[in-house]
């Protein structure tokens, strides 16, 4: 016979159980550049698609609170340049616009708040402009 104890704790350990699977991580998520390269100059469009790792479906809901644009990959992360969002054209694409001055590789880091999500979600994507 099983016991009222037993039993309430096989209950909180399925509610348990069932209440983290529901929730996702920060690192269920990832950030992709729409295009790895582009022309250098300025108000050049950057774009980034938002995806959760474990549903392979886009993320649109997602506020982007903070970005930055540099040159650390070739080793000039103080090569910072400004950054402005631009209105999404597809679900789960987030574009920006910014100055990428010389060829390089420049890195957009981001940091997002996914609805439903406890965790800052953040990423760091890498761009290649050419002459």
């Amino acid at each position: 016979m099983i016991s009222k104890f037993t039993r309430i704790a096989a209950l909180a350990a399925t509610m348990t159980l069932a209440g983290t699977a529901a929730f996702a991580a920060a690192s269920d998520y990832t950030f992709e550049p729409v295009n790895a390269e582009t022309k250098k100059g300025d108000g050049v469009t950057v774009a980034v698609r938002l995806t959760n790792k474990v549903t392979g479906k886009p993320v649109s809901d997602a506020v982007i609170i903070r970005t930055r644009v540099d040159m650390a990959p070739d080793g000039m992360a103080e090569m910072e340049s400004p950054v402005a969002p631009l209105p999404a054209n597809e679900p789960g694409v987030y574009a920006f616009k910014t100055d990428l001055p010389m060829a390089g590789r420049y890195q957009l880091s981001l940091s997002a708040k996914v609805q439903g999500e406890a965790e800052t979600v953040s990423g760091k994507v890498v761009i290649k402009a050419n002459k």
